[in-house]
C-alpha cells in the first residue's frame, strides 16, 4: 500500500508508506484480509505483487475515502 505525498518546494509528487494513523484503521478491519488475500494472488511474471493506494483500499473496504487533494495523481480503478 502507497500514499501519495507533495513537496511544496519542488511542487513534485512522491510515493511512500501510509500514515501511522490510517495503518491501524486499515489493517484492522474486518475486510482487509479478505482483501489482501485476493490480491497477494495476483502475482505478475516477474513475481511481483500488485501495489494499491489507500484510497483504492479504502474504497473497496467501504471506508471514507481521503479527500482527493488538487495535486494528486488518480489511480482509483486500476493495479499499478
Amino acid at each position: 500500500m502507497i500514499q501519495q505525498r507533495y513537496n511544496e518546494k519542488t511542487k513534485a509528487t512522491y510515493w511512500s508508506a501510509i500514515d501511522p494513523w490510517l495503518t491501524d484503521k486499515i489493517y484492522l478491519h474486518e475486510g482487509f484480509r479478505q482483501y489482501f488475500d485476493s490480491h497477494a494472488k495476483k502475482k505478475n511474471a516477474k513475481g511481483e505483487y500488485p501495489t494499491v493506494t489507500v484510497r483504492q483500499i479504502m474504497w473497496a473496504l467501504r471506508m471514507k475515502p481521503l479527500k482527493k487533494e488538487r495535486w494528486e495523481t488518480v489511480f482509483d480503478r486500476s493495479l499499478i
